[in-house]
């Protein structure tokens, strides 16, 4: 058990029976008051983001989750799907599981998927990823003021705004916490 106050960002708990992970925290004092603590958490198994505010003292039941590597394979209409590196044994996911994460899977990457008590939960994505450009937008010539960009697509569908430089082919690395440029590969 932890107090609600050392929930952070990352932070997976349980609550009524369901797992969820911290996305935001803000602890809010008031003049003669006591605090609050308001979370922004997404429940690990159906994905929903919800916004929870807790009083300062109580408690929430903290959660280790288990780690293997896994390669991504490929997905569907449905379901994305994983290969354990080690037992070969196929896993999958739903998207509301994973959020934004699918924005950054590319066939045959390696990541680490969390379980917990043998459930599949979610994956743990590595900082950065290179992806290719599909499409840019033009970049026009003599247009340098104030360090300007423009908007890609990458191969997942992830839009992303980059120097005026990269163009469609490219390969660049985009930081997966953020989903901000980081440079041409």
């Amino acid at each position: 058990m932890i107090g609600v106050e050392q929930l952070r960002k990352g932070v997976i708990f349980t609550l009524d029976g369901e797992l969820y992970r911290v996305l935001d925290y803000e602890h809010r004092k008031m003049a003669r008051g006591s605090a609050t603590i308001r979370v922004k958490v997404r429940n690990l198994r159906s994905g929903a983001t919800i916004e929870k505010t807790f009083p300062n003292g109580q408690r929430v039941q903290d959660v280790r989750l288990d780690h293997a590597t896994v390669q991504y394979l490929y997905h569907d209409d449905q379901f994305y799907y994983f290969m354990d590196n080690e037992t070969f044994e196929q896993t999958m996911l739903k998207a509301e599981q994973l959020g934004d994460s699918v924005n950054y899977l590319v066939d045959g990457m390696e990541i680490k998927l969390e379980t917990y008590e043998g459930e599949p939960i979610s994956i743990e994505l590595p900082s950065t990823v290179d992806l290719e450009v599909v499409e840019a937008e033009p970049g026009f010539a003599g247009d340098t003021a104030n360090a300007p960009s423009k908007w890609c697509t990458t191969e997942t569908g992830l839009r992303v705004q980059v120097p005026l430089f990269v163009e469609a082919g490219d390969r660049i690395r985009v930081n997966t916490e953020t989903g901000e440029y980081v440079t041409r590969v």
